[in-house]
């Protein structure tokens, strides 16, 4: 397989039977006028006494009695079906206190009910919704905005519609049919503009988030590290200001990374560093923010081999990488003035007779040597190759690194806040803030110098799984990599990956940390 052929005609049939990546979706627009006939949801707020559903009714001219009678509440994201006179429907949602952060779920309940409607045989034309007259369908949804929406309140609805009914399957079955635009009607006399940009940010967020669910959920037979990193340059292709480079094997091996060489070495498919950047058209100065994602495309464990139970999510080993990859695209397409370094290391660990072993000496890109405990802790190693050519050859003012790295963390944080480890305090800030204003939450961890010599080797320079705190000892370990450079290390083992639908995640590959990385290289810009 070559590197350039990922999206094009000569794909395998293994790859043809993917679903298209990246996956489309539901497009949002700002209008002023309702459209009669198209299936409207409606909020339902808390009252002095409860729901009130007198609010929720008044825009059908029905008496709030069929709500109560069906059930309606003003619990965030809770959804129900209003029947209508000649066979039309509506949806009542509820959104609780009308507070922005519940605003995610109540468009991902709106994404789901119109899914629920198409399965059941509704979905009929392919009209523009401001033709469609009472017969119209759940492809086109709008959704009454309340008084005084805002852009936080309209770009949190924007990525629960545009998130919220993802799905990436595999299957002979035809796709099946899903809301393809939402229009968000603003009250009388309102300025759309302003709330028209938000919601043009808020689905350029979505696109990182979903494209990153796509690369993670892609299954292994296909995604190996020539095709992720082929994926990222036909993907990258288009953009003005974005190249791309793939290094190979033999580049690696001549220039010392022996990490990616090492974690590699088991499989039959090798390993490659894609490198993207963004360089935006007349910016000469300015910082230099470099992303680092780790790229394990699957993980038995190696020698150090994972249980069978659970093995099958390994797939998803590579979500950092697939979040750099997308943060820099949609970093790329909003045009943002910051220059932007996104590099992938990408290998997959495998069992064999070349695989590398517990007690190997390493020597990584720059020289350092690592002394291995465990091949299970394979995604240090190869971020580690990163880091050190980012901080020799890339000269970044910021460097951040996203991976499903410990185990610790879940246990730390559960499943959905992330990690964060920082050498800057101002760096750690923003971050986090730039996580807060796209709904993704994380957690400043400490780097607690009491373990900072546990990471010191007996054989070499460093120790790759020393005991203690898990997560704790693999932020140490990679930030003997990094330097004075400003750094922060996001773990995302917990969030990376979800078990069942919240807010506008769905099961599987979650994206996490995607849109924070757009949302901070903007926060830089300014």
């Amino acid at each position: 397989m070559s590197d350039s052929s990922v999206f094009g005609s000569s794909r395998s049939p293994e790859q043809a039977a993917l679903p298209v990546i990246p996956t489309a979706l539901v497009e949002v627009d700002v209008v002023s006028r309702w459209r009669d006939g198209v299936p409207t949801a409606v909020p339902v707020f808390d009252g002095a006494d409860g729901p009130d559903l007198a609010a929720a009714a008044e825009p059908w001219g029905v008496d709030p009695s069929l709500l109560v009678s069906l059930g309606a509440t003003s619990s965030v994201g809770e959804v129900r079906t209003v029947p209508l006179s000649d066979g039309r429907f509506g949806w009542v949602v509820g959104a609780g206190s009308g507070a922005p952060g519940g605003w995610r779920s109540v468009g991902a309940a709106i994404a789901r009910a119109a899914r629920a409607k198409l399965g059941e045989g509704i979905a009929e034309d392919d009209a523009d919704p401001a033709d469609l007259g009472d017969g119209a369908d759940a492809e086109y949804v709008q959704v009454r905005l309340p008084d005084g929406a805002d852009a936080e309140l309209v770009s949190e609805l924007t990525l629960g519609l545009s998130l919220g009914d993802y799905r990436f399957r595999v299957s002979v079955e035809p796709v099946a049919p899903r809301m393809r635009k939402a229009l968000l009607v603003t009250p009388k006399g309102a300025d759309a503009d302003p709330l028209r940009v938000a919601v043009a940010r808020a689905e350029e967020w979505a696109a990182a988030t979903s494209l990153a669910r796509d690369l993670a959920n892609a299954p292994s037979n296909v995604k190996n590290p020539v095709w992720l990193a082929a994926a990222g340059t036909e993907l990258a292709r288009p953009l003005p200001g974005v190249t791309s480079v793939v290094r190979d094997e033999k580049w690696l091996a001549d220039k010392g990374f022996g990490g990616m060489l090492a974690v590699g070495g088991g499989s039959a498919s090798p390993p490659r560093l894609l490198e993207l950047t963004w360089r935006p058209e007349g910016k000469k100065t300015g910082p230099h923010l470099v992303l680092v994602g780790k790229g394990i495309t699957f993980d038995t464990g190696g020698i150090s081999i994972k249980p069978a139970d659970g093995m099958h999510l390994m797939r998803t080993d590579m979500a950092g990488g697939g979040a750099v990859l997308s943060a820099l695209l949609s970093i790329a397409r909003l045009r943002l003035p910051v220059r932007v370094t996104a590099l992938v290391p990408a290998a997959e660990n495998h069992v064999s007779g070349s695989s590398y072993r517990p007690g190997d000496v390493v020597r990584h890109y720059g020289g350092t040597t690592t002394e291995v405990g465990n091949t299970d802790a394979e995604g240090r190693m190869v971020l580690a190759d990163a880091l050190a050519y980012a901080v020799r050859r890339l000269s970044p003012d910021y460097l951040v690194d996203v991976a499903t790295l410990t185990g610790a963390m879940k246990v730390a944080l559960g499943l959905r806040t992330g990690g964060l480890f920082s050498t800057d305090e101002e760096l750690g800030r923003a971050v986090r803030e730039a996580g807060e204003r796209v709904g993704e939450k994380w957690w400043p961890m400490p780097l607690l110098e009491d373990h900072a010599a546990d990471v010191r080797g007996e054989l070499a320079d460093v120790r790759q799984a020393p005991q203690g705190p898990g997560g704790i000892t693999a932020a140490l370990f990679l930030r003997e990599f990094v330097g004075e450079i400003p750094w922060a290390h996001l773990d995302i083992a917990g969030p990376g990956r979800a078990d069942k639908n919240y807010d506008e995640v769905v099961a599987g590959a979650t994206g996490f940390a995607a849109r924070t990385l757009v949302e901070l290289a903007a926060s830089l810009s300014n």
